[in-house]
């Protein structure tokens, strides 16, 4: 049976200072009883003052007012993608297993199968999922195969997986930073999120898909418009983007992992170079393009899967256990609020042909604090 509960805002901010990764992972661990992002924050919190560098507070025109839990028992789940045209049905990517699982509103979780191949450790394993919107029956996954990263096509259909075809390979992957976000843009054409595996080189270097925002068509082929030519890569510059979104107007919006210093949500430019290894966060250089929002430290944030609605960006926090609602208008951010604060790490958070919200907690991956049920899908009431 489902759970519902009211949503309390708990604080607002980006706070000055420096977090170390946990264990060489920007994922971390679930925070211990001293950390400043220890158990749940109470709704008495008193709020976080705001960083200089944060920009200044807009009303958020998208606030949840109620969660409900709909699906339990999930196994270290990864991404949610909606079935184009089903009354509310999504697959998700279950990482360890390799599995993907069919999941309804009314909680009902349906196997659906493995995905052959999958090779992968740490961070690595069956990570993004996305319909094509111009083909609903395509399906692309994104999952570390050994040494590297791959993005296959296949079919889904009356609850089966047709065969899987590479559209693209030779991403780098590792233990850590295996990006693994997948997202068409109005475009038609797929972007998709790497990390640079660790090594820090990658991101700057245009001779890998390490550390980079791809854009191909759905074929795996190069747009002619792309900003390199015969490339691949949209942008680069990245340490590791797990969340993608594009706003009403066709901007693209990427959430990234930093290091000891500040994670970020950047507005993506075709051929922007975002800094790292040499920037992290808002660092005034002339040659990278600075995050529109930053958090500091890192432990607030770890920011994987980000959805878009309504002038607002929701982002799903790992170390920082917590859903940040982040206000936009055009090009610019407001300050970013804390919700759903009592649920542990949060992995995905996609907008349900409902307008409701569905965030994806992430407990039961080798980092979080497993509790009964984990891992969850809780539905969010979205209000103006």
């Amino acid at each position: 049976m489902s759970i519902r509960r009211m949503i309390v805002v708990v604080a607002a901010l980006a706070v000055a200072g420096a977090s170390c990764s946990e264990s060489g992972s920007d994922e971390g661990s679930s925070p211990s009883p001293s950390s400043s992002a220890s158990s749940s924050p109470s709704p008495s919190l008193t709020p976080v003052t705001p960083s200089p560098s944060t920009p200044a507070a807009q009303p958020g025109p998208v606030t949840p007012s109620a969660a409900e839990e709909i699906v339990t028992g999930l196994a270290a789940p990864w991404s949610i993608a909606f079935v184009p045209g089903s009354d509310g049905q999504a697959l998700v990517t279950q990482r360890d297993e390799a599995t993907i699982v069919l999941v309804d509103a009314a909680g009902t979780v349906t196997p659906v199968g493995p995905v052959p191949g999958v090779d992968g450790s740490g961070e690595g394993g069956l990570l993004g999922l996305a319909f094509d919107p111009a083909s609903p029956t395509d399906l692309y996954v994104y999952a570390t195969m050994g040494s590297q990263n791959v993005v296959q096509r296949t079919t889904y259909s009356d609850g089966a997986l047709g065969e899987l075809s590479v559209v693209i390979d030779g991403i780098p992957a590792g233990t850590r930073h295996d990006g693994g976000r997948l997202a068409f843009g109005p475009d038609g054409m797929l972007y998709i999120s790497t990390g640079e595996s660790g090594d820090p080189d990658d991101a700057q270097d245009l001779g890998s898909l390490g550390g980079k925002i791809l854009r191909i068509t759905p074929g795996g082929d190069v747009p002619g418009d792309n900003p390199f030519d015969g490339s691949p890569i949209w942008s680069y510059g990245h340490r590791n983007v797990e969340g993608l979104a594009f706003d009403d107007d066709g901007r693209l919006w990427a959430s990234e992992f930093g290091d000891r210093s500040a994670d970020e949500l950047n507005l993506i430019q075709a051929g922007g170079n975002y800094g790292w290894p040499f920037v992290e966060g808002i660092g005034g250089a002339p040659d990278y393009i600075d995050p529109v929002v930053e958090w500091r430290p890192t432990s607030e944030a770890s920011p994987s899967g980000i959805a878009y609605v309504r002038d607002t960006i929701f982002v799903a926090a790992l170390r920082g256990e917590r859903l940040w609602q982040v206000p936009v208008s055009g090009e610019t951010a407001g300050e970013p609020a804390a919700f759903v604060t009592d649920d542990g790490r949060l992995r995905d958070a996609v907008v349900a042909p409902d307008g409701t919200l569905w965030v994806l907690t992430n407990n039961t991956d080798g980092r979080g604090d497993a509790r009964p049920g984990d891992d969850r899908i809780l539905r969010l009431t979205l209000t103006p």
